[in-house]
């Protein structure tokens, strides 16, 4: 019988090719011995990109230039909360903070990244020899632990350890986690069939060791922009497994949500670093909510919602801003929030204005103007209209243009430009060939399809048409992010926006996670999972690993 072993920390590579282990001395009555583990030298690196606010920021040198300074260099701006306490404190904290502090704090031009964030490894980390310091050194540190952490752990020992040896008749196995993945109903992926991976295939797969990192961005700055930190950052992981001898040549990307953007615009650049990408309820097309937080504020409420759900939208709304004046002071200065609009390929037109009228004792309704029409990024640019995307008398309450509105109307309406220019430029329809998208297409997950401005008929016999809504006059803002109208200089309406319409993942509609079609190799439109918490899902997380098998296939 073989004696007794106990895992050590995982060994670190050094420049000259060797590997190099640290243990400590134990009793002499310990007679469990210590086990190192040889990764292989052919490397693939798996990085994973988050979504918009799922990096953790902090104020970089340039903070301490700030006129009206409120962060010191290296002080925390932006973590998403983990748990429930730290939620409850969250939402405290930026609710007491009025536009202007929230202007200040998320400027993306004097923050960066931080890797401190929260990590929170599971109790059998140890059994694996994974330590904290070694994953915060691969970036998990910048990542928002709640929703990324079992992603990062699960592929970090999954693709790791793949055959174990059974401890009774002393054969090679598979371990559980992949007889999951082989069993596992290709209906919780949204298909009818898929081609199961193979012994044979995981023999190949098991041949090669697999770092897991993260990326973190700076989420504020335009996704050009971090898509040359990603690839940046691609380049410095290939060439440190490089240096250290082992045979690295390509990466695989996991995408969420905006990531998936970030992603594209990166391996655009250098489609010869990736191996492949596996993209996760990406907005491809952009999303009406986005118009809708920055219009009207973070909604609270949702259909698909029980109270429990309701409380949590409630406290993430006070977190990103319960009104128009709390968003925009953020995200119409925020290249990287723009980005994420309906782009000129999003099916429209998707902003209605919608007027509802009492008709034989009953409510019927109509959508009466229908936006937008022509280009989507010049309805951006109009902050005239009563419906406009951006009020410049709400964007800069931090007075950073010194009270001069055609300073704040040039900068925003450049910031519009840079994201039409990404969409357009960078992205078109672009994918890496190797590229596999999962999205959501749940009925109980709604999401804004379309964003509905709608008002009652106050019965004063005026009569409503695309021309005289459309050229109302904006009188003000009414509660829950509405606002008030007034038709041709004498009828008075009250717009409020209505309730999420259609399927998808209570942030992406369905059309634009479905935008990829025809130019991906698969897709897979799976139920049961809100957007932020994708990657948390047992179904998502087991599709991950069969996909990366297969990329692997592809090696020669």
């Amino acid at each position: 019988m073989a004696d007794p072993t106990r895992p050590l920390p995982n060994l670190v590579p050094q420049p000259d090719g060797s590997w190099v282990g640290h243990t400590v001395l134990t009793p002499t009555a310990l007679h469990t011995r210590g086990r190192f583990t040889m990764p292989s030298r052919k490397v693939v690196p798996v990085i994973v990109v988050p979504g918009i606010m799922g990096s953790n920021l902090k104020a970089g040198p340039r903070a301490a230039k700030q006129a009206e300074r409120l962060l010191k260099p290296g002080e925390e701006a932006w973590r998403a909360p983990n748990g429930l306490v730290e939620g409850v404190t969250a939402a405290r904290l930026w609710k007491s903070r009025n536009p202007r502090t929230r202007q200040l704090i998320l400027d993306g031009d004097i923050l960066e990244v931080d890797n401190r964030g929260a990590i929170n490894l599971p109790d059998d980390a140890s059994q694996y020899g994974t330590t904290k310091d070694e994953v915060r050194e691969r970036g998990w540190g910048e990542v928002h632990a709640d929703s990324y952490g079992k992603l990062l752990y699960g592929l970090y020992i999954g693709l790791n350890h793949t055959f174990e040896m059974d401890p009774l008749d002393r054969v090679r196995v598979l371990r559980r986690h992949w007889r999951d993945v082989i069993d596992c109903d290709p209906a919780r992926w949204g298909v009818r069939s898929i081609e199961k991976i193979t012994e044979k295939e995981l023999e190949k797969h098991a041949d090669y060791y697999y770092p897991v990192y993260a990326c973190g961005y700076n989420w504020l700055k335009s996704c050009e922009d971090s898509a040359n930190a990603l690839k940046e950052r691609i380049e410095q992981i290939i060439a440190f497994w490089q240096q250290r001898k082992c045979d690295c040549q390509k990466v695989i990307l996991v995408t969420h949500s905006m990531g998936g953007l970030v992603a594209r615009a990166c391996a655009k650049q250098i489609p010869d670093r990736i191996l492949g990408v596996i993209h996760g309820v990406m907005p491809a097309l952009g999303a009406p909510v986005c118009y809708r937080r920055i219009a009207c504020g973070t909604e609270k409420w949702s259909p698909s919602n029980g109270k429990v759900q309701n409380k949590t939208a409630e406290a993430v709304a006070e977190i990103l801003g319960e009104r128009p004046e709390s968003t925009m002071a953020v995200m119409a200065n925020s290249p990287g929030a723009l980005q994420l609009l309906p782009n000129h390929l999003y099916p429209g037109p998707w902003l209605h204005l919608y007027m509802v009228s009492r008709v034989n004792n009953k409510d019927t309704g109509r959508d009466v103007a229908h936006l937008p029409a022509g280009n989507p990024y010049d309805m951006y640019r109009d902050m005239d209209s009563w419906y406009r995307l951006v009020d410049p008398q709400l964007a800069d309450p931090a007075n950073k243009s010194r009270g001069d509105l055609r300073k704040v109307k040039g900068d925003i309406r450049a910031a519009i430009d840079v994201a039409e220019r990404f969409h357009r430029d960078q992205l078109g329809t672009y994918y890496h060939p190797n590229t596999y998208v999962f999205y959501g297409t749940d009925p109980a997950e709604m999401s804004f399809g379309a964003v509905r401005w709608v008002a009652r008929d106050p019965g004063g016999g005026a009569v409503f048409t695309e021309a005289n809504l459309r050229g109302a006059a904006g009188t003000g803002y009414g509660p829950s992010g509405g606002r008030r109208v007034r038709v041709e200089g004498r009828t008075d309406l009250h717009f409020v926006p209505a309730r999420q319409d259609v399927a998808g993942d209570g942030t992406v509609p369905q059309q634009s996670g479905a935008g990829p079609k025809g130019m991906v190799r698969q897709m897979f439109d799976i139920r049961g999972f809100d957007h932020q918490e994708a990657f948390n899902q047992d179904a998502v997380l087991l599709l991950t690993h069969h996909l990366i098998v297969k990329m692997v296939q592809t090696l020669a």
